[in-house]
């Protein structure tokens, strides 16, 4: 059953949410495109957790405080967002740009949180590797490459838009390029500081994602002590969306400890 959207502030910072479920908190961090509906994977995650989903400050219709420039920014908002909450031993769970400031949440301060799920996170480059370039695709291309199974965007693509959730498309599409424009999806600083993050981790792939390609598994899975790399075969960058029971399945997995 789809969750409804409350509000709630912190630092004087108001963000949307969707919050569902009962037992431990989880924290869901989405991805450039915005906060998502109530997607699948959440109602398998809540029947194990409350989870929580919070739309980033710059994003739809929450506040957009202008000391929020950048991811490391954000990644120090999420902080106070735990504190303020007053969550602890949560576990974080961050999807693309999400995981890339998961990453960054943990690389700071790992105190508040249980362990760490990095789904196709931005973040890093692989020397090598081309990632694809989202900023200069078109509209079409920036839904068809996200997916491996190509009748989820046939769908998406059908879809009629009101004019609002037209007008929080362009919002989140501007609030991606502030946090994603220049370096292109990276901070080249993060890489060196992984090592900072130790609580159990576990980084999933799609094995045919088109934005950054699987080999940058293995690096986060080579800078994070102890992470465990999960690739998921036949399945693109969103693999919540793509394959929701492996991707609640492993999350579940490692919150228990029983991989």
């Amino acid at each position: 059953m789809p969750a409804p959207i409350t509000s709630h502030k912190v630092r004087d910072v108001t963000v949307r949410m969707r919050r569902a479920g009962s037992g431990p908190t989880l924290l869901f961090l989405h991805g450039a495109n915005g906060l998502p509906p109530w997607l699948p994977v959440f109602d398998l995650l809540a029947k194990h957790f409350e989870v929580l989903v919070p739309e980033h400050p710059g994003f739809g219709a929450s506040d957009n405080p202008p000391w929020i420039r950048n991811v490391s920014d954000l990644a120090m908002y999420y902080l106070d967002f735990l504190d303020g909450l007053g969550l602890d031993k949560v576990p974080l769970i961050g999807q693309s740009l999400g995981g890339w400031v998961a990453a960054e949440v943990a690389v700071r301060n790992c105190t508040r949180l249980k362990s760490l799920t990095l789904l196709a996170p931005a973040g890093i480059r692989v020397k090598g590797v081309p990632s694809g370039d989202n900023f200069i695709w078109d509209a079409e291309e920036s839904v068809r490459n996200l997916y491996h199974d190509q009748k989820i965007p046939d769908q998406m693509l059908a879809m009629q838009l009101t004019d609002e959730e037209a007008d929080i498309a362009l919002t989140n599409r501007y609030a991606a390029a502030k946090f994603g424009w220049e370096p292109r999806w990276f901070n080249p600083s993060l890489e060196r500081w992984l090592h900072r993050i130790t609580i159990p981790t576990l980084v999933v792939w799609g094995k045919n994602d088109k934005l950054f390609p699987a080999a940058y598994a293995e690096k986060w899975g080579k800078g994070i002590p102890g992470a465990h790399v999960e690739i998921i075969p036949d399945c693109g960058h969103v693999p919540a969306v793509e394959k929701p029971e492996i991707t609640a399945r492993e999350i579940i997995r490692q919150y228990a400890g029983t991989r």
